[in-house]
């Protein structure tokens, strides 16, 4: 261990690089039980879903752990699970097969971009207040998406929302489950949404939200079959395709890299340049990843901000990584626990991880309206226009057009301007 992570020089030691890995876990493993309801809802298998879930981040986490050998944990990232399901399925209508294709070609176009350094060069070309908004929005998202789930905002008569029956048990169960999970979270406690998830699961069952399972807790992982390698190839050639696959891609990019940078400059990784040494290793463990995910049967891998819960344990080498992923390769034996989570239980959870992804927008110039109108446009258009996509064009055409028309058209990159006029002829077609 000491000379394959260099643990002394990381001035770290084994007891901690495991604490700190098994503390990631607890703060991450809401996803085992997230995302297989998120993804059910296109028609997919549930318990597929959750072994494909458990075994896409053991994956990546490993690789992440063995060949960039960072303390980072890997999983079917938030925000682009409910753009699979709610936008590319549900909302355009394609089948998940559609779907998983598109998360596939963008693993493989992920890979190559890492072989020309393309990301980086990407990465650079957009405004950093894009960037920002683009994890606000997601933010806001993902929190409407929770409220929704469990019943606590509803479409309205006359108005497009309006406040559901709270008194109800599913909506009722969700509200006590804010509470737990913010006292909790005001306490510091570690993984306090994984512990609210459990004692909110826990508290639906006399209230008949939560249907406890037949059998054991304990049991061998649910079949893949039904949703491993599901492609459909047909489309791929479409428009739609096209921009599923760019959005994927954009929104995996980005969410990468910025977790990547917030969580390696809390532990002191970046150099003197604000770099981080291995950064396409890592980037690589989350194309792997997202490539052996879609071929499992789930949405999009990604980094986990939640990756800074272990650092802040003392978490500095792969270590932390390997302890993450041996806690994710138990947990496939407990599908029964996970699976029997109801919405009202995980929509909390979605509701403060939306509250997570908000910390940006203090970043964000507001002052130079050129910057902080494109960025309000990005926030608001994902949760009002249930898009992700939709959001993201709204803010980087009006960044362009905005700069272009008062003068600044110089601050824009050549990037920039060419993504624009694809937005503007996907428009127009």
């Amino acid at each position: 261990m000491e000379n394959f992570f260099k643990l002394k020089e990381h001035n770290t030691n084994v007891k901690t690089e495991i604490v700190a890995g098994i503390t990631t876990f607890m703060t991450m493993a809401y996803i085992l039980a997230v995302n297989p309801l998120i993804l059910s809802e296109t028609g997919m298998d549930k318990g597929g879903v959750f072994t494909a879930t458990a075994l896409s981040a053991v994956i990546a986490t490993l690789i992440m752990a063995l060949y960039a050998k960072y303390p980072f944990a890997l999983a079917p990232g938030m925000g682009l699970n409910a753009f699979f399901a709610y936008v590319v399925v549900l909302d355009m209508g394609y089948s998940w097969q559609f779907a998983l294709t598109a998360v596939f070609i963008e693993g493989i176009i992920f890979i190559l971009l890492s072989f020309v350094k393309a990301r980086e060069a990407i990465f650079n070309a957009i405004p950093i207040n894009l960037k920002k908004a683009v994890s606000v929005g997601i933010g806001l998202f993902i929190a409407f998406i929770g409220l929704s789930s469990a019943g606590i905002v509803v479409q309205g008569e006359g108005v497009p929302l309006t406040l559901g029956a709270i008194t109800k048990p599913e909506a009722l169960l969700a509200l006590i489950g804010i509470i737990i999970m913010g006292i909790l979270l005001a306490k510091d406690v570690k993984g306090a949404l994984l512990i609210g998830i459990v004692a909110t699961t826990i508290i639906g069952i006399p209230m008949g939200v939560t249907m406890v399972p037949k059998g054991g807790i304990i049991s061998l992982p649910p079949s893949l079959s039904k949703v491993a390698f599901q492609f459909e190839w047909h489309n791929i050639f479409t428009k739609d395709m096209i921009i599923v696959v760019f959005t994927f891609l954009f929104v995996d990019v980005f969410d990468t890299i910025g977790t990547l940078t917030g969580v390696a400059s809390k532990a002191n990784m970046l150099d003197e340049e604000g770099k981080l040494p291995r950064v396409s290793k890592a980037l690589f463990a989350d194309a792997v990843g997202t490539i052996g995910g879609a071929c499992l049967g789930t949405s999009t891998v990604t980094t986990f901000v939640e990756s800074a819960s272990g650092v802040a344990e003392g978490g500095r080498t792969g270590l932390t990584a390997l302890s993450t992923a041996g806690m994710f390769a138990l947990s496939l034996l407990f599908a029964p626990l996970f699976t029997m989570v109801p919405a009202s239980a995980t929509g909390p959870a979605l509701i403060l991880v939306g509250l997570f992804m908000m910390s940006p927008i203090k970043e964000i110039d507001l002052d130079d309206f050129t910057e902080a109108i494109p960025a309000f446009l990005t926030i608001i258009m994902m949760p009002l226009a249930y898009s992700i996509a939709e959001g993201i064009v709204f803010g980087m055409l009006s960044y362009v057009v905005l700069k272009l028309l008062t003068g600044k058209g110089k601050e824009v990159s050549l990037v920039m301007y060419i993504l624009s006029i694809l937005f503007i002829i996907r428009f127009m077609i």
